[in-house]
């Protein structure tokens, strides 16, 4: 997590010490969630190990997947989290994950005790903003099987380790013709 935290600016020993003094370690297991629809998300998270996924329910009341995230990561609700508002979207547990949480007043202290911090974490949730974007934009305009094809690249270690349904929620497409499109490509 620190070396994440690096590429986005410096950070002195004491500012480092500060800084997982804040950390807790928590676990979700398989289906549990971080944050949920309805309610305030609780913590910005960093992926030691497992997958999440955002997902949301559409008006036909079908599970939509949105996003994953794996580790190496963070994963949080940034808009909702920063301002203390009930989340629209669900961030489930896919597999069972170990993370390092921040709760909203040890997130806020270190915007006040560490100098830059404000910038640093303007410039992550920026480059979780464009990567996201990276790996949605190719989903719109392409067919369903080099959606598929895109998703294994932006997703290189997840095909294995997350249940199809999801995959297929998250392309757009039935798990039916998920399981055509990755016959054919196999």
């Amino acid at each position: 997590m620190i070396n994440l935290i690096l590429q986005f600016g410096d950070l002195n020993k004491q500012q480092i010490e500060f800084l997982l003094s804040k950390v807790e370690m928590l676990e979700f297991k398989k289906h549990e969630y971080l944050s949920e629809a309805g309610k305030i998300p609780r913590y910005v998270a960093f992926v030691e190990e497992g997958v999440f996924r955002f997902c949301y329910y559409n008006n036909k009341s079908e599970e939509i997947t949105n996003y994953f995230v794996d580790e190496g990561n963070f994963v949080v609700d940034n808009e909702k989290f920063e301002s203390q508002m009930a989340a629209s979207e669900y961030v489930q547990a896919v597999t069972d994950c170990k993370v390092l949480v921040f709760n909203k007043k040890d997130w806020d202290e270190l915007s006040n005790t560490i100098v830059g911090w404000e910038m640093m974490k303007a410039k992550m949730v920026k480059k979780c903003l464009t990567l996201a974007m990276e790996r949605r934009s190719p989903l719109i305009s392409e067919d369903a099987t080099t959606r598929y094809l895109s998703f294994i690249k932006a997703f290189p270690n997840l095909i294995n380790r997350i249940p199809l349904s999801y995959v297929a929620s998250y392309l757009g497409v039935t798990q039916q013709s998920l399981s055509r499109i990755r016959r054919s490509i196999h």
